[in-house]
């Protein structure tokens, strides 16, 4: 297992509009992008970005072997065709972003929205530098595939969470329900090609 740091310095603006349901192409009043550059500020204050991730060799047989579980996802099948190998990982932007959304919940629904849109497109930036490295590493697809996508049930994150020991290594739990706590965290699987 491999556990690592990082801290971006700016956020995707246009995938934070897409997050909070505005046009990313329309152009924006000063007063919203003042609340961005505000929220902005204080999501990159509040990071605490960690992943952890793992290599499994594969096996594409009648049921799909993951190395780490097993599965009859359709999807993640066709997704893996080509592949003898998958990164697995998880990923976290911390607690600080939970701690802001449930602040400005009570004081201020606008700045919450924006903390909460600016979370989602920081995790995703997050997801995007590990995803890079991993690539780097080990090679692998463009594209990366999570639980709940197509067929792939959610079910498979208590799956992940052992296999990579997820809460002991980054202090991401996960809920009863599969939901991961600090809620801007993402589990992912990354096919590498043969």
């Amino acid at each position: 297992m491999n556990v690592f740091t990082g801290r971006l310095t700016e956020i995707n603006r246009r995938e934070a509009l897409y997050y909070l349901g505005c046009g990313a192409t329309a152009v924006q009043p000063e007063e919203v992008q003042a609340l961005f550059d505000e929220c902005e500020a204080l999501v990159l204050g509040a990071q605490d970005l960690k992943a952890v991730y793992s290599v499994y060799d594969i096996n594409l047989g009648e049921k799909l072997d993951l190395g780490f579980t097993r599965t009859d996802s359709r999807d993640l099948a066709k997704y893996l065709c080509g592949c003898n190998k998958i990164a697995l990982f998880a990923a976290t932007a911390g607690a600080g972003i939970d701690r802001l959304i449930a602040r400005y919940s009570r004081i201020s629904p606008a700045r919450a929205a924006a903390v909460q849109a600016l979370g989602a497109a920081l995790i995703e930036g997050w997801c995007d530098r590990v995803h890079e490295r991993i690539i780097e590493l080990h090679g692998g697809k463009k594209a990366r595939f999570s639980c709940g996508f197509g067929d792939l049930p959610l079910s498979m994150q208590k799956d992940i969470f052992s296999a990579l020991s997820v809460t002991r290594a980054i202090g991401v739990t996960l809920s009863d329900d599969y939901f991961m706590v600090p809620t801007k965290s993402v589990t992912a699987i990354v096919g590498i090609p043969v």
